[in-house]
């Protein structure tokens, strides 16, 4: 069923230990990036890909474990980080349900784009770490790097692969970041809220893979649009390696393994097994060159595999 014999249930995959800190930014007055990454132990590997994690609007470096656990188990390192100003600070410890309170938080140009600098100030840190922490740095290739998130975090992974953003003075800018390879958006983020030029024009400059997850109940919990509004970041994505999945009845909040105001999924056990085993095999497919795990994400294994579920 698979592309590789070691996915399923009676398979045995490397144990996964968790390493937390932080860097701070001096040249950003002291910004301080908490970071926590995933990674293997007791395995026989030289080198593995690094992936990064971008959380939502509200969320921390603790969001979507199930993911990253289940990736890293396969031979590679996730490296989640929290993004000051637009973490889980600004509703922890305050009345009322989350979702409420972020409604009505205002995020300030200079708030969003420091999300931006937060990913290429981390891979600046990471040579660093990697030699302090030889245990699980010696193996990592950090030139062999992709960039995953969810929502807010999809979208900071948006301009990371080329996507233009308005800069502080309403300018579409670039703030692409070359060492990143490919990526995963988990629920894409269109900005037209932030900018009226055409999608080709904001989207077209995406030069990297991508994969678009979403599903039909991914509604925006602070703007309230659906998902087909989101689709438009994969129509217009400029390189000619896109994918698109869309899971049925699939919610926002699945691809952060948590509910905040949804209910009860009975699909979300399902869900995330397709969500975990599509992004190993798109991970597979580009940033360890498996022709295996690209045939399977193009072709029908991966249609038979999601079913009716998708």
């Amino acid at each position: 069923m698979f592309w590789r014999a070691d996915i399923g249930p009676d398979a045995e995959s490397f144990k996964v230990l968790l390493k937390r800190g932080e860097f701070v930014d001096e040249a950003r007055d002291g910004r301080v990036v908490p970071f926590k990454i995933y990674y293997p132990t007791d395995h026989s590997l030289d080198k593995m890909p690094v992936v990064l994690w971008s959380h939502g609007f509200g969320g921390n470096r603790d969001g979507a474990s199930f993911i990253s656990r289940f990736v890293a188990a396969y031979g590679y390192a996730l490296l989640h980080m929290t993004h000051e100003g637009t973490d889980s600070s600004l509703w922890e410890g305050k009345p009322g349900h989350p979702w409420d309170i972020l409604k009505k938080v205002k995020v300030p140009r200079e708030v969003t784009l420091n999300r931006m600098f937060d990913v290429s100030f981390v891979l600046d840190q990471l040579p660093g770490w990697a030699e302090e922490n030889p245990d699980i740095g010696v193996h990592m290739d950090l030139g062999n790097v992709g960039m995953s998130g969810h929502s807010f975090g999809a979208l900071t992974t948006q301009v990371m692969a080329g996507q233009l953003v308005p800069n502080v003075n309403d300018e579409l800018t670039s703030y692409k970041e070359e060492r990143i390879r490919a990526g995963i958006l988990y629920s894409p983020i269109p900005i037209r809220h932030l900018s009226d030029a055409p999608d080709e024009q904001v989207y077209g400059s995406i030069d990297i893979p991508l994969f678009h997850m979403t599903g039909t109940e991914d509604d925006s919990p602070i703007e309230g649009f659906d998902y087909t509004r989101r689709l438009i970041v994969h129509e217009h994505s400029g390189h000619e390696n896109k994918h698109l999945m869309v899971l049925k009845d699939g919610d926002h909040m699945v691809y952060n393994g948590t509910r905040g105001k949804l209910g009860k999924n009975p699909n979300r056990e399902k869900h995330e097994d397709i969500i975990k085993i599509s992004s190993l095999a798109f991970w597979d497919a580009y940033l360890k060159g498996d022709a295996a795990a690209k045939e399977w994400l193009d072709g029908e294994g991966m249609k038979a595999y999601i079913d009716q579920h998708g």
